[in-house]
C-alpha cells in the first residue's frame, strides 16, 4: 500500500502546468473545483460570442445594405469570444496559482475589457437598428 502512496505523489509531482502545481501546497478540493467551474462558465460564455458573431456574420449575406456594421459587430462578438477563453485561462492559473501559496486571489482586468466590447457591439446594434 505504501508504494501505492508513493507512486501517486510521483504522479502528482509531474502534474501539468507545473509553474501552477509545482508550487505551494493543494488547496481544498472545492476551492480548485470552484475555481475549475468559473473557468468553465468563462468558456461557455466564450463560446456563445463566438457563435453569435458567426450567426451575425451569416446574417451579412441577406443585408447587403448595411454590411459594414454587421461586420464590425460579427468581429467585435469574435474577438470577444476570443478574449474571453484567453481570460478564462489566465483567471485558472493565477487562482490556482494564489491558492496554493496562501496568497489573495489576484483581481481581473479582462472583465472591463469584456464589458467594453460587448458595450461596443451592443452601440454597433444600435446603429444598426435605429440608424
Amino acid at each position: 500500500m505504501a508504494e501505492g502512496l508513493g507512486a501517486l505523489s510521483e504522479k502528482a509531482r509531474r502534474r501539468w502546468p507545473r509553474s501552477v502545481y509545482g508550487v505551494g501546497e493543494d488547496p481544498d478540493p472545492r476551492f480548485s473545483f470552484a475555481n475549475e467551474r468559473t473557468f468553465l462558465a468563462w468558456i461557455r460564455t466564450g463560446l456563445g460570442f463566438l457563435t453569435a458573431g458567426v450567426a451575425l456574420s451569416a446574417l451579412s449575406a441577406l443585408d447587403t445594405t448595411r454590411g459594414w456594421e454587421i461586420h464590425l459587430a460579427s468581429g467585435l462578438l469574435v474577438i470577444c469570444g476570443v478574449l474571453a477563453g484567453i481570460i478564462a485561462l489566465r483567471r485558472w492559473w493565477r487562482n490556482e496559482r494564489a491558492m496554493r501559496l496562501s496568497a489573495p486571489l489576484p483581481s481581473t482586468a479582462g472583465l472591463m475589457l469584456l464589458t467594453g466590447g460587448l458595450i461596443l457591439v451592443g452601440a454597433v446594434a444600435l446603429l444598426f437598428l435605429f440608424g
